[in-house]
């Protein structure tokens, strides 16, 4: 059952991300967003406000679960994963120094379930404060959970959170070369 949902998301996936402003870099999709979550003020010192320009990161979900399918080790299939967004966090910094609009960036934003060892990577893990929207996205993971796991357990379906970074901390953990503006 879960080959074949997987390969009705593969066929679906290349539609969506045509009808959406998502650009793929390394195993990210990103897209600039305007934050409408509350003040989130960052370890750095960088305060998150109502409006203010992030750019949200995606996870390629299709292509992480079909590289995945065959590792069963729950820990080699979060190494893996690690790993790629390590990869893939240089090359966020180098999107958002060359965007047009990178003055008004702040920094980046996704919401995941998964979010243990992402302090390693340089995020901060927020719980959404909106109890509502916690749920909505809560349920909107739950196929994502069920492809995910061989044996899933809605019992143990995790929390989402936001995980943010400052364009700052990304910049200096991750650049490659990037010069100061």
């Amino acid at each position: 059952m879960r080959s074949y949902l997987l390969t009705f998301w593969k066929i679906l996936d290349p539609l969506y991300y045509s009808l959406t402003r998502l650009e793929h870099i390394g195993i990210f999709r990103v897209r600039l967003t305007t934050y409408k979550g509350g003040d989130v003020l960052l370890n750095d010192g960088t305060l998150i406000k109502k409006n203010d320009k992030l750019v949200k990161i995606h996870l390629h979900n299709i292509q992480l679960l079909s590289e995945l399918k065959t590792v069963s080790s729950s820990v080699k299939r979060g190494r893996i994963i690690f790993r790629k967004v390590h990869m893939s966090l240089p090359l966020l910094a180098e999107f958002i120094h060359n965007h047009n609009r990178k003055h008004e960036i702040k920094g980046a934003i996704g919401i995941s379930m998964l979010h243990k060892g992402v302090e390693k990577l340089g995020f901060e893990t927020y719980l959404p404060s909106n109890q509502l929207y916690r749920f909505y996205k809560k349920m909107t993971h739950i196929p994502l959970f069920l492809l995910s796991k061989e044996q899933p357990q809605f019992s143990k379906i995790p929390d989402t959170n936001y995980l943010f970074i400052s364009k700052e901390k990304l910049k200096n953990i991750y650049s490659r070369n990037i010069d100061s503006d």
